[in-house]
């Protein structure tokens, strides 16, 4: 049994000791002040755990978890929409939105959400409003209806929009179907992964705390992210890494092009870090959007301000940087996606200084809208302050559950 509890309140540790024995507490004897003290018990095993947390970094993303909880209700609608498969199959169905060449649909009479081939498909229709973005950068807002494919003819989608405007698109140039509504909380899609591990060999316990949400509009988008990784083994110290990301981008009149700007906040125990602060812009391109890889670059400028512990007596830093952000996303069909983020931030104020980051996952379709969730972290700064490490990484792995429209 795993028990776990967080507590706001002030704490005055410079590090953690541990011991295996039940009822005997982890005690510390720094004097840097905490943020946060989190208890956890493994079985009687760990006792419990005082840690380095940064609460402005934590806040957000302890937010960001209620709010998912709470919006999640509000995505249903009535099953009146039509999918009909090249085989003749036929389903009376929500149609919740295409991604990574799947057509997510859900049905009265099957827990969870059903995914559909999108090559498979021969007609759809929906009085739903939904947002449709093809290969070439291009966005429709509007309804849906197919023309059913014959024979070797692809099916042809018609949106109507608004003015009584159709736009005619060929159905294997869509990558994207997105659901709208004039309701804030149906334009929010999103995802929870939780994962923990514990090895009695060396008494060593791991968990990861994640939740993402994203607000899509017809030539925008907003995303933000929450990740938390604790690990504790006997006769070490406690590592804990918190980390926010908010990210938003307007597509350009240019297809494919687009203007972005970003937020990141970083705690991480292993650098002395007690908050970096990120924020940055610049212009972006979409070198390949399809149904099995979107490929993406950003290129612009950033501002950093690093807090350390106050134990290390650095006072903070500042510096600008050049901003340079890549994304991969790639799907197979039943089996894996692959999503790979890179940001590197060359100093310009600090010439010969760099700062880079990357996460990746790796998500296993298990069922409906669970999946096993396999990751990468890491954070790396080549002219760290002087006894500081200058990075930070690990792999986590757990249960990711999707919400909206995914």
């Amino acid at each position: 049994m795993v028990a776990v509890a967080y507590s706001p309140f002030v704490v005055r540790p410079t590090h953690v000791t541990s011991t295996s024995s039940p009822g005997h507490a982890y005690r510390s004897t720094t004097d840097e002040p905490l943020r946060g003290r989190l208890v956890i018990d493994v079985a009687g095993h760990l006792g419990t755990m005082e840690f380095a947390m940064n609460i402005r970094v934590v806040a957000p993303g302890l937010i960001l978890v209620s709010t998912l909880f709470l919006a999640t209700p509000g995505f249903a609608r009535d099953n009146n929409d039509v999918v009909v498969m090249k085989n003749g199959d036929r389903f009376t169905c929500e149609i919740k939105g295409l991604e990574d060449g799947v057509l997510s649909v859900s049905l009265d009479y099957v827990d969870g959400t059903v995914s559909l081939q999108w090559s498979k498909v021969a007609r759809l229709e929906s009085a739903q409003k939904f947002i449709v973005k093809t290969e070439d950068g291009s966005v429709h807002s509007g309804t849906l209806l197919g023309t059913e494919a014959v024979s070797a003819q692809p099916m042809m989608m018609q949106i109507e929009e608004k003015g009584a405007k159709t736009a005619v698109v060929e159905a294997r140039q869509v990558v994207k179907i997105t659901q709208t509504s004039e309701r804030f909380w149906q334009r929010l899609n999103g995802a929870i992964d939780f994962g923990i591990d514990h090895s009695k060999g060396n008494d060593a316990t791991q968990y990861s705390l994640g939740a993402e949400t994203s607000y899509i509009r017809e030539r925008w988008a907003a995303r933000s992210s929450f990740n938390s990784n604790l690990s504790a083994n006997n006769g070490s110290s406690t590592s804990t890494r918190q980390q926010v990301d908010i990210a938003a981008y307007r597509l350009l009149p240019w297809n494919n092009y687009f203007y972005a700007g970003i937020g990141n906040f970083l705690q991480s125990s292993v650098q002395g870090i007690t908050l970096q602060t990120s924020l940055g812009g610049g212009i972006g391109r979409f070198f390949k959007n399809t149904n099995r890889t979107t490929i993406s670059v950003t290129g612009g400028l950033a501002w950093q301000n690093t807090a350390y512990q106050q134990s290390f007596a650095i006072p903070d830093q500042n510096a600008t940087a050049a901003l340079i952000a890549a994304q991969l996303k790639v799907f197979k069909f039943k089996k894996t996606s692959l999503d790979l983020t890179a940001t590197v931030f060359p100093a310009l104020s600090e010439p010969g200084r760099v700062r880079y980051g990357t996460n990746a996952s790796c998500y296993l379709k298990l069922f409906s809208n669970l999946s096993w969730d396999i990751s990468f972290y890491g954070n790396w700064d080549n002219e760290p302050p002087h006894h500081l490490s200058g990075s930070d990484y690990g792999s986590s792995s757990g249960l990711r559950w999707t919400f909206g429209n995914e």
